[in-house]
């Protein structure tokens, strides 16, 4: 076994942040290898090369098996190298099923009654940042996997109806399951140990086939060379119990296999990552062994379908376990490069790495866990980070490559060179991404990155930065300083929270004083580049009044906001022009920092605060009262049409983010700008109609002023709305829409259609963005969490005098800060337990999940949560933005402080 690295790192306290700091300073690439395989590359726009641009039927699941992927790979709670050159992962079979279970299954955009939707149970329970230890449990059943049943059955129900899970066919019932738990240990950065654990939960005996695979990505397939194009690599037997594995840029790596609980040694297998042409297409095969070869050997019989001179670039060591009820079974292997591989056999070192790294684990959450929290929000928190470590993948797309088609395949129809993506041909991802959810969003989101990365700060803040800064270097930033928005339409446009997260990961790379000022300034001219594309593409008359488009926000409103409106005309909103204002405060505090070190930034600072003070005054003086509805007590997107203006009232999220839109600036860092604070008081006292959306303030520790888009009065209006329980206030955080319309829907009519909007607290009742996810009523958490950060500002400035009433009508007033501080912990309590021993985001039933009384119990962390009874919707693995429960928990944490 190779010896741990323990040369002394300053400030590294635990053996994870020793390894952290080895990566960082590169020496050691602990990060080479990780959790970095997709759990779903067919039906991805990458993979599609239809001329209708149809992703999930030009590559639908049925294909994943026999052909080969053009830009990724998927697999079974697998890991791979960071270019995905070589990858691993289980594939199992329990003798009743139709398809060998390489990867996870669910029901397309067009199957789903609300869209895409993975139909598995599988968990992320643990994981380092560093990848040195990880852990996974995957669910299989016992039964046929219902693939039919569940396609018909969910594609048969309406919008309105719940959809069909897999614990809802009987695949479960009586616990007939195995659980598989998948466990990874680096004894070196390429020394790799998987320990995997099948478990029969079943009253009976019961037999599984469990195959270890090693495959390489095709990379040699498509007629190009160059970077990432490298000529056919081998697998091939080493010695009865080991592969030699050999590739021109990743040099050769070995798979070693122990035997088996009988002691006998696996059965090896080979064949070609490379399309079965004849099953898929009636063509000729490149080769009598194909992708599905393990398939068509195990579950079709086919003993000739695998390669006898046992050499290919995919192979699998083939284990037949045979479990009594309860009874478990462990498979050892190890998987290194050979310049490691010293030792034949595994020894008794082998599990004593897996104790060593679990307690290291232990180690460096505790040090970062709050001790005040009890065992099941720590469990929340440990979990939570585990999603968003495993949701980091290898993301391979390069458009310019993707729109002309591969030399030795057939040409793309030419209607792709004017179709989805066109305009990026730039574009060139070959990168490791966090992502939203590794099956359902096998594909970045701009804005849901930025979230992810304040938690990551937590625990990886270098990935944190760098994961930023990617998003604004050249080969992903288009030219004209757009940000791209996801691979389904790279143009759309995310709400502009990338300089936030830039700010916020700044002040959590460090103390004051320690902070990574590089960062910070690499990051703020790049965003100058996006913000300028901002003000002169989405600003349709110059008056600081945004548009946008849907921002994220889906179906929000009454049409699709990416869409030309029916009515002729263009929306002035009330979020775009919130997030211009937010991302321009952002923008001036960042410039501020540097000033302090740089003056030349205090023009910048000064720049962008007269750019925010402007988009206040257009939101609520513009016409009469701009976006603010005086009526009313709140902000509404308005219709501009050639009939006239139109204020769309629809109480959303939409008029809650103008809160957002806030900062609060010290007299005593001023007094350390001379050239901005002369500029400040000349703007104080020479625009006075401006001037009026600056307060000042002095309490004890100095005077203090605010930015903000709302008064204090108007402030205090729209938080009736937003604590009201009738409104937006639900037991688990703020509604992405008022309850209030539930009973008293929004209608707008234009010509003779009528569009209707309506509280929907759970699943989508709209087709609108494909009806996968919902903004009209549920709770998500990223515009909560920007929220309650907003609170906590304004109360900065306002301090205990101001108090609201909380819940309205409750006749208990508090603080902001204390509102900020009851919103976090209802957005937790999602996850705990109640009086009734349930969570409230778990789904009715639990068997099948195994939530059990444990505080350790498995969890899932979803897209969004019901706003009436807060159960868990959309996607279920959204460990990216939903792990902001982390900070909330932080919050919480401090508030216990003596």
């Amino acid at each position: 076994m190779a010896k741990l690295d323990r040369r002394p790192n300053p400030g590294a306290r635990t053996a994870e942040e020793r390894r952290l700091a080895d990566d960082a300073r590169q020496r050691a690439n602990w990060k080479r290898w990780g959790p970095y395989l997709a759990e779903r590359q067919w039906g991805t726009v990458r993979e599609d090369y239809s001329g209708d641009g149809s992703c999930w039927t030009y590559f639908p699941h049925d294909h994943a098996r026999s052909r080969a992927y053009r830009w990724g790979e998927d697999g079974l709670l697998g890991i791979c190298d960071r270019q995905g050159r070589l990858c691993f992962a289980l594939a199992l079979w329990n003798e009743r099923d139709p398809i060998l279970k390489e990867r996870l299954f669910g029901v397309t955009g067009a199957e789903g009654n609300h869209g895409e939707d993975v139909k598995e149970l599988y968990h992320y329970l643990d994981a380092t940042p560093t990848g040195s230890y990880l852990k996974a449990l995957y669910r299989y059943p016992q039964a046929e996997f219902p693939y039919a049943r569940l396609v018909d059955d969910n594609r048969a129900r309406s919008r309105a109806q719940t959809e069909l899970e897999l614990e809802h066919t009987g695949a479960f019932d009586a616990q007939r399951w195995f659980d598989v738990v998948v466990e990874y240990a680096k004894a070196a950065p390429d020394d790799i140990y998987a320990r995997i654990t099948v478990t029969n939960r079943a009253a009976e005996r019961a037999r599984v086939h469990v195959l270890p695979t090693l495959w390489f990505r095709n990379t040699w397939s498509w007629g190009r060379g160059g970077e990432g194009y490298w000529a056919k690599p081998r697998i091939e037997l080493r010695d009865e119990a080991a592969l030699v594995a050999r590739h021109e840029s990743l040099g050769e790596w070995h798979l070693r296999a122990e035997p088996g609980p009988e002691h006998r040694l696996p059965e090896w297998w080979f064949t070609e990552n490379e399309s079965n042409n004849e099953r898929l297409f009636g063509s000729p095969n490149a080769g009598p062994y194909v992708k599905d070869a393990f398939h068509e050997r195990l579950v079709d019989g086919r003993e000739d379908a695998t390669n006898p001179a046992q050499v290919g670039t995919k192979a699998a060591a083939h284990y037949e376990l045979e479990l009594d009820a309860g009874a478990s079974a462990t498979l050892r292997l190890r998987l290194c490069a050979a310049t490691e591989d010293h030792e034949r056999a595994l020894g008794a070192g082998f599990d004593k790495l897996f104790a060593r790294r679990a307690a290291e684990t232990d180690e460096f959450y505790a040090a970062r866990i709050p001790t005040a929290l009890d065992a099941q929000e720590r469990n929340v928190a440990r979990q939570a980070y585990a999603g968003l470590l495993w949701s980091k993948q290898f993301f391979h797309y390069v458009v310019a490559d993707w729109l002309e088609g591969d030399p030795s395949q057939p040409a793309p129809p030419a209607a792709r060179k004017r179709g989805r993506n066109a305009s990026w041909r730039h574009l060139y991802n070959r990168d490791v991404v966090s992502m939203p959810d590794k099956w359902e969003y096998p594909w970045y989101a701009a804005w849901d990155l930025a979230f992810h990365m304040l938690p990551m700060a937590r625990v990886d803040v270098d990935f944190a930065k760098q994961q930023l800064l990617l998003f604004l270097r050249e080969w992903y930033m288009h030219p004209n300083g757009q940000l791209p928005a996801y691979e389904f339409a790279l143009e759309d446009v995310n709400p502009p929270v990338h300089a936030w997260a830039c700010w916020r990961v700044y002040k959590l790379s460090g103390p004051r004083g320690a902070r990574d000022r590089d960062f910070l300034a690499r990051s703020f001219q790049k965003l100058l580049l996006n913000f300028t594309w901002w003000v002169n593409r989405k600003d349709a008359e110059g008056n600081n009044l945004f548009s946008g488009g849907f921002l994220g926000l889906d179906n929000i409103g009454v049409f699709d906001r990416s869409q030309p409106l029916p009515t002729g005309g263009h929306l002035e909103q009330a979020d775009g022009t919130a997030w211009m204002a937010f991302y321009a405060a952002t923008m001036m505090v960042m410039a501020l920092e540097l000033a302090e070190e740089e003056p030349a930034y205090e023009d910048l600072a000064s720049k962008f605060f007269e750019h925010f003070v402007s988009i206040a005054d257009a939101m609520n003086t513009l016409g009469g009262s701009g976006l603010w509805d005086e009526q009313d007590g709140f902000y509404y997107d308005h219709l501009r049409s050639p009939d006239g203006v139109e204020p769309l009232r629809i109480r959303s999220m939409v008029g809650l983010v103008p809160l957002f839109a806030v900062s609060v600036l010290e007299e005593a860092t001023l007094e350390k700008l001379p050239g901005f604070h002369k500029r400040l008081r000349w703007f104080l006292k020479n625009r006075i109609e401006l001037a009026r959306h600056l307060s000042y303030a002095h309490n004890g520790r100095g005077g203090h002023h605010l930015l903000a888009i709302p008064s204090r009065e108007r402030l205090v209006r729209v938080l009736r709305y937003a604590l009201d329980e009738r409104e937006f206030l639900s037991p688990h955080g703020l509604r992405s829409l008022s309850r209030a319309h539930a009973e008293q829907p929004y209608v707008f009519r234009a010509g003779e259609t009528e569009y209707r909007v309506a509280y929907a607290p759970a699943e989508s009742t709209s087709a609108l963005f494909g009806g996968n996810s919902n903004w009209r009523g549920p709770v998500w958490f990223p515009v909560n969490y920007l929220l309650i950060e907003a609170l906590e500002r304004f109360h900065h400035y306002y301090g205990d005098g101001l108090k609201v009433e909380c819940p309205t009508g409750s006749g208990q007033w508090m603080t902001l800060q204390e509102v900020a501080g009851e919103l976090s912990r209802r957005l937790t309590r999602l996850f705990v337990r109640g009086a009734d021993g349930r969570r409230p985001s778990e789904p009715d039933e639990l068997d099948a999940r195994g939530a059990g009384e444990d505080a350790a119990a498995p969890l899932l962390f979803h897209e969004y949560f019901d706003g009436d009874t807060g159960r868990g919707l959309g996607a279920s693995h959204q460990t990216g933005w939903t792990a902001l429960v982390v900070r909330c928990l932080e919050d919480q944490a401090r508030a216990r402080a003596p």
